[in-house]
């Protein structure tokens, strides 16, 4: 038996090939645009051991005829048993025009193709987006009926499968299937669409919740799903029975679930929380269609609305799904299937296998490159305070990147030792020297960056200054909060408001950062420290929501206490749990590499959450935290008498507290 098949190198038309090249004395010829040639040796391995009878022929189905040479086209007629044509665009994100040119245009050059080939059966594959939002129960028999067609998904579909009841001269059988996923053994899939665009969200909840933690999903409208191989095997079957034409089968499942149920689903093959406490979508279509549309209507609304579906990869229209209003009756393609052990597998079945799929192979962060290699190659990074701690740690790790890597500080020879260390590896970094308390310096150092380097990339603030020194002991060093602000927030806004014009001019770059713990706890004795951070942290966030649409990320640090020079001079320090240099570096290039808002501990967030939710207790805790240390003065200088030794009681306080400046 002879067959010719559009749409062969597609995700549902090459398993039905294969299925085609099973059966004995087959000969299948497949229509291949040149551009997917390339394919043809993976389509080839996929078919064998049947490849043989598989026969390519040029063509295109955009162009009439398909595209097909004319001596080609005289050889192949009068002799094809079945004619399939899959060929078409299934993607809720493809642009009008395109869905036109292949899902309209190229099935009508497929039917004159056929009628001029004088084929014995014409086979054309439609869907259900045929039948538009019909509300209420669409038959096999049903065409015409078919509204709300507004989508061009819809329109083309319903458009396509007109030409072939209308133009087609020979017999034909056109097939429904419902919303495709991959294979109900495997979970193969080729592509995110349908309910896979919910995956990314549910993915984000697992992340976010645990398990046991039911979470809101919607009720919604009955959804259609089908496994690819149910498809392909149902067609097959009903294709090679004897048949007159002009009938439309729906290949669908007889009992589709709602759409809460398959998010439900999805979400316990995750391993995320249960969308149990659900909301009917069907609530939202009391909301009057003026007032909905004038709500949209509104920038900011409509600004966030699209914010997160682009943040989420979901495609304008999908939401549509939501309150899905249309039920398939199948009663038809059930009979022709009788006998034949053919039928949908329940969801439940095989959605662990078709989410492991998606996880291991589809989801788009495995296609982003996470290395911080990815990140900054060939650009140019500033970190300030780079000659030692968390900036010298950073530009060795920027330099080895591959990064054009700028260190400043105050100490010129500081600056050179660091410069010759990253030197000992094999990778060099370029040394600034500058006072950043000082505005004329500041000033200066911002015109030679922009000069010299015409600006930066990324600039990463994390030259700072601390003074551990209760407020009862400060009332008279007053100095000690200007210098402390002079640096911390001061010499960081100047150097960002410097260099932000030339990124505003690239409409790119990223501002990082390092800020402090005790900003989310507001640990005693760093009142001076805290303020500084706290300024930068709040002007930081008014910041970033100014230039959000311009392409500049900024990103805050929460760092915890990092064994660094800076608390050198704090005996009680020395058996603190800390992070090393090395691993406060590893926060700066999850900075760079993820470009959250704000990087911060466990222990930093239970705080900030404990100062907003029960602030009482945060000061109790504080206090106790304050007076029990109150006798620990830094480090004994030489010849002084030691600090005596923390006691039990302290060394558990700084385990609760761990990271915590205290």
């Amino acid at each position: 038996m002879r067959y010719f098949i559009t749409g062969a190198t597609g995700f549902i038309g090459k398993r039905l090939v294969r299925k085609l090249l099973e059966r004995e004395g087959s000969e299948v010829y497949f229509l291949m645009r040149e551009a997917s040639a390339d394919k043809l040796p993976a389509l080839l391995a996929f078919w064998n051991p049947q490849r043989a009878s598989a026969i390519p022929v040029r063509g295109d189905v955009r162009a009439p005829g398909l595209g097909i040479d004319a001596r080609e086209a005289a050889a192949l007629a009068g002799g094809i048993d079945h004619f399939f044509h899959l060929a078409a665009i299934y993607d809720l994100k493809a642009a009008p025009e395109a869905q036109i040119v292949t899902n309209v245009d190229g099935t009508r050059h497929a039917v004159e193709l056929a009628n001029a080939l004088q084929v014995k059966h014409f086979h054309h594959v439609s869907s259900i987006a045929a039948a538009g939002l019909y509300e209420g129960m669409f038959r096999e028999d049903m065409f015409d009926e078919a509204e709300h067609l507004d989508h061009p998904y819809f329109s083309t579909k319903h458009a396509s499968e007109k030409i072939v009841r209308t133009a087609c001269a020979v017999p034909w059988t056109v097939y429904r299937p419902g919303m495709v996923v991959g294979d109900s053994r495997t979970g193969e899939m080729d592509k995110i669409d349908g309910p896979y665009y919910f995956f990314k969200p549910i993915q984000r909840l697992r992340r976010l919740l645990p398990q046991w933690m039911p979470a809101i999903g919607i009720e919604g409208g009955r959804i259609n799903l089908v496994p690819v191989d149910y498809v392909v095997d149902a067609m097959c079957h009903i294709a090679h029975q004897p048949r007159a034409g002009g009938e439309c089968f729906h290949l669908t499942d007889p009992a589709p679930l709602r759409v809460g149920t398959v998010l439900d689903i999805f979400a316990r093959s995750a391993h995320a929380p249960a969308l149990s406490l659900r909301i009917n979508a069907a609530l939202f279509g009391f909301v009057p269609d003026a007032v909905a549309k004038g709500v949209m209507a509104m920038k900011p609304v409509r600004r966030l609305k699209d914010a997160l579906m682009r943040d989420f990869g979901l495609p304008d229209g999908i939401l549509q799904f939501a309150n899905y209003p249309t039920r398939f009756d199948n009663r038809e393609a059930a009979r022709a299937l009788e006998g034949s052990g053919i039928a949908c597998p329940r969801l439940e079945q095989y959605a662990d296998r078709l989410w492991d799929y998606w996880e291991r192979n589809l989801d788009p962060e495995l296609f982003v490159d996470r290395s911080l290699r990815g990140q900054v190659e060939g650009k140019t990074v500033l970190v300030t305070g780079g000659s030692s701690g968390i900036g010298l740690a950073t530009a060795r790790k920027l330099a080895e990147a591959g990064a054009i890597t700028l260190i400043c500080g105050r100490d010129a020879g500081k600056l050179a030792a660091a410069r010759e260390t990253i030197r000992a590896r094999g990778h060099d970094v370029l040394t600034y020297q500058v006072n950043l308390a000082d505005a004329a310096d500041c000033e200066r150092f911002v015109q030679t960056l922009i000069a010299n380097h015409d600006g930066v990339d990324i600039l990463i603030n994390n030259a700072g200054r601390s003074i551990r020194r209760p407020i009862e002991a400060s009332f008279d060093r007053l100095h000690d909060f200007e210098r402390t602000m002079q640096l911390n927030y001061f010499g960081a806004l100047r150097m960002t408001m410097g260099l932000l014009p030339k990124m505003m001019e690239r409409r790119a770059g990223q501002v990082i950062n390092i800020s402090s713990i005790g900003v989310l706890t507001n640990a005693p004795r760093f009142s001076a420290y805290v303020a500084s951070k706290a300024a930068l942290d709040a002007w930081t966030l008014c910041a970033a929501s100014e230039f959000a649409d311009v392409g500049i990320k900024f990103t805050t640090i929460n760092m915890p206490l990092v064994r660094t020079p800076m608390i050198a001079p704090t005996g009680i320090y020395r058996d603190v749990p800390t992070l090393s240099p090395d691993e406060a570096a590893d926060l700066v290039v999850r900075a760079i590499v993820d470009k959250p808002v704000r990087i911060a501990t466990r222990i930093g967030l239970a705080g900030q959450g404990l100062h907003t939710v029960m602030p009482h207790a945060a000061q109790i805790i504080l206090n106790t935290a304050f007076r029990m240390f109150a006798d620990m003065e830094p480090a004994a200088k030489e010849g002084e008498k030691a600090a005596p030794p923390l006691s039990a009681e302290q060394r558990a306080m700084q385990q609760l507290l761990r990271g915590v400046h205290f």
